[in-house]
């Protein structure tokens, strides 16, 4: 069984070439390298608690990106970002979570003149009574529509394919390169908006979804949330998390600079005026620092858990309230760590109180709980990657588990691997999650586009 921390399972295994991968089409780096395998405890797969559903082969070397799987147990439905050419969208039913299958499939026209990534991110969305998908793309510069940031579609009619339709293209003519990471988030307000990190660009943009879906000349453009500097180049936000905050009565953007910086830090701001986003609190500065992945808080904005780029790096806790209390706007000092593997490194995170729910690149499905940030523990792991280490390159275990989501209904986890394909599991004792039942606001990824954030004063619904 794995250890956490300062302790690793001993062994390796013979390199092979990763599973589904396509030769022909290995993406920008190499497709096979010798040495040392992923690590795992022989004949173990997985965790005794940790039940497999189903599995969809992707077919590819790093295939699936992200994925996001809707809320509503009438709507079961998981959305997978499909990379390289042809790039698209999947759509996922599993509404028998034993029996997944892709029901709809959506590709990029004349994908031979598109490069790079493409749909590198999706979120859904719903507004008005109708259910939207947004791809976020990352087109380069030496192929066409590199100025396309995202599609939406209208997918209310699923499972009625035919009636899945696209409904505008947001371009950015000024920042080519696309998005790499958004965040559909339901303001406190009553508005959809749709937070997107622009590439190469020091800061992220918010959009008004209904006066996007309307035509609006802008897009629908409300704001921009800066990047601070110097720290804002080269490079902008990485990734993005939007929640609200029921005792300050803030809606709060968690997002982390520049992934390939050494100076790359993570910050908080106070987003309930879009247009005149205020940083509030900051995460620079710890030591072993490299380039920013992922920042995202617990429930209570009490823990904030941030992963840094680059490999041989643990996930980092860090306790804001000293932010939150006015004693400091930066906090350097973290409380507690926990890794999967000191050689490898983590990527998405989920976080359902007190679990963290992680796609863990070359360590698969990783799941611990941080109930006490000092002494973070491991509850769950699935191997979904067989294929060989640091196949994108040296000293680079960026392959294998992809994107994570939970469906707070009834507990459902879908984790994307790039090279295995699209996974469904349930944990033992985990059947669905609603913070009170932790004692804490009901606070997550997940939005409730019907009645919007828990504790916003009706004063302030427009």
């Amino acid at each position: 069984m794995r250890l956490v921390l300062c302790f690793l399972a001993v062994g390796s295994l013979i390199a092979s070439p990763a599973a589904g991968q396509d030769p022909s089409n290995p993406g920008p780096f190499p497709a096979y390298l010798s040495g040392r395998t992923h690590i795992r405890a022989p004949g173990q797969q997985g965790s005794p608690n940790l039940k497999v559903l189903s599995h969809i082969p992707g077919g590819g070397f790093t295939r699936l990106t992200n994925l996001d799987i809707e809320q509503e147990l009438s709507r079961p439905y998981v959305y997978l970002g499909v990379r390289w050419k042809p790039s698209g969208v999947d759509v996922v039913s599993v509404k028998d979570p034993a029996r997944a299958r892709i029901i709809y499939s959506w590709r990029i026209e004349n994908p031979e003149l598109h490069e790079g990534w493409g749909p590198d991110d999706v979120k859904y969305f719903k507004l008005k009574s109708r259910y939207y998908l947004t791809a976020g793309v990352a087109y380069q510069k030496s192929g066409a529509d590199a100025d396309l940031g995202a599609i939406v579609f209208d997918v209310t009619g699923l499972p009625d394919t035919a009636s899945v339709r696209e409904v505008r293209r947001l371009r950015l003519p000024d920042a080519p390169g696309g998005f790499h990471n958004s965040f559909a988030y339901q303001h406190s307000n009553g508005t959809v908006l749709f937070f997107a990190c622009v590439a190469n660009k020091p800061y992220a943009d918010i959009y008004d979804m209904e006066k996007f879906l309307a035509g609006a000349a802008n897009n629908g453009l409300l704001g921009r949330v800066p990047l601070p500097e110097p720290r804002g180049t080269p490079g902008g936000y990485h990734d993005i998390y939007v929640g609200y905050d029921p005792v300050t009565h803030q809606d709060r953007f968690w997002g982390n600079g520049p992934e390939v910086t050494m100076a790359g830090g993570n910050y908080v701001y106070d987003v309930t005026d879009p247009a005149n986003p205020r940083l509030v609190a900051s995460v620079v500065g710890f030591a072993g620092q490299t380039g920013t992945h992922t920042f995202i808080p617990s429930p209570d904005n009490r823990y904030a858990i941030i992963r840094t780029n680059g490999d041989h790096q643990p996930i980092r806790i860090f306790d804001m309230q000293p932010a939150w209390q006015g004693q400091q706007i930066n906090i350097s000092r973290p409380v507690g760590a926990w890794t999967a593997d000191w050689l490898n490194t983590l990527h998405n995170i989920e976080v359902r109180w007190p679990y963290a729910f992680i796609s863990s690149y070359e360590d698969g499905l990783q799941i611990f709980n941080f109930m006490d940030p000092a002494s973070p523990y491991t509850v769950g792991f699935f191997d979904s990657y067989d294929g060989p280490h640091e196949s994108r390159g040296p000293s680079t275990s960026h392959n294998g588990a992809w994107g994570i989501d939970v469906r707070n209904a009834d507990g459902l986890i879908v984790l994307s691997d790039g090279t295995t394909g699209f996974w469904a599991f349930r944990m033992d004792g985990f059947d669905g999650w609603n913070g009170h039942q932790w004692g804490m606001p009901d606070v997550s990824s997940a939005q409730d586009w019907d009645n919007g954030p828990e504790g916003v004063p009706k004063s302030k619904v427009s």
